[in-house]
């Protein structure tokens, strides 16, 4: 009997220690073109601290975003705009429940080419110029030249926060559209390039993807004109600040919670701020979910 108890001591004592189970997965992350390169950076960074989980990333729009959210074919979604009432509904009828995470904070940046003399705009005359009644530049006192307005295409969350921002200046009862001559371009990255090659156009992009190849203007609601730069956005100072979203079915769990938990974190935001944007902890938010 004593032999025996001995031989199971050894044998206990010989055994391996239980092995740690590494996280493991795939994450599809999909929507926003604004939030495509910081989300790109992102998974990235978390790849390197969680070798098994991999993260694919690809842009097409927050709607496109949403929509393959609420169709279970992306894990998350990522916009430059909140998720619409209408899009609600149709994900409660396929069962989903968007949940929603601000992941830091955003100023859309209206550029013009570096040979323009223009320095600023008012909100009214950008309302102006994108609705077709302000076609010349000498309209605004500077040069004679007609405008070229460039705009993101319709399944942008920057051109639906534009729209209802500058094009319905906010008045959710408008129903005034961009101008038939504005021209839609598929990324922020082909206006920056159209922009800086066309001393006519005016675009808008995300201040992620300003560029010293173009001129970034000063704008004014009420009050003074600000820059979009962070310390103006922190502030709530540039009249054309907003969130930034992640959206998962439901409060995320497993390796997507994992990855929302480092893209809140220090070392996540910093990379947000890396890419040109605001990240939480200047503004002392980090997520309010929508019901």
């Amino acid at each position: 009997m004593k032999r025996c108890l001995l031989i199971i001591l050894f044998l206990i004592g010989c055994a391996q220690p239980p092995q740690i189970q590494e996280p493991s997965g795939f994450i599809q992350v999909k929507g926003s073109d604004t939030l495509v390169n910081a989300a790109q950076k992102l998974a990235e960074e978390f790849m390197k601290e969680y070798p098994y989980i991999f993260v694919a990333v690809t842009g097409g729009g927050s709607g496109v975003g949403i929509a393959s959210l609420i169709n279970k074919t992306t894990d998350i979604a990522t916009a430059s705009r909140r998720i619409k009432n209408k899009e609600k509904e149709i994900a409660k009828k396929w069962n989903v429940t968007p949940y929603e995470i601000i992941i830091g904070f955003d100023g859309v940046a209206v550029i013009v080419n570096k040979k323009n003399p223009i320095k600023k705009l008012t909100i009214k005359q950008l309302h102006d110029i994108y609705t077709g009644k302000i076609k010349n530049w000498n309209q605004l006192g500077e040069y004679n030249s007609s405008i070229v307005a460039l705009s993101r295409e319709v399944s942008s969350g920057t051109h639906i926060y534009f729209k209802e921002s500058v094009v319905q200046l906010d008045n959710k009862k408008s129903k005034e559209e961009f101008s038939p001559n504005v021209l839609l371009l598929s990324s922020n990255q082909a206006i920056v390039e159209e922009v800086a090659s066309n001393p006519q156009a005016i675009g808008y992009v995300g201040m992620g993807y300003l560029s010293s190849r173009v001129k970034a203007l000063a704008i004014k609601d009420e009050g003074d004109y600000f820059l979009p730069i962070p310390q103006n956005v922190i502030e709530k100072k540039y009249p054309l600040s907003r969130p930034l979203f992640m959206y998962t079915d439901g409060e995320p769990t497993g390796i997507v919670k994992i990855f929302i938990d480092f893209v809140l974190s220090e070392k996540g935001q910093k990379q947000i701020e890396e890419v040109g944007f605001v990240p939480l902890r200047s503004r002392d938010v980090f997520q309010t979910p929508e019901n």
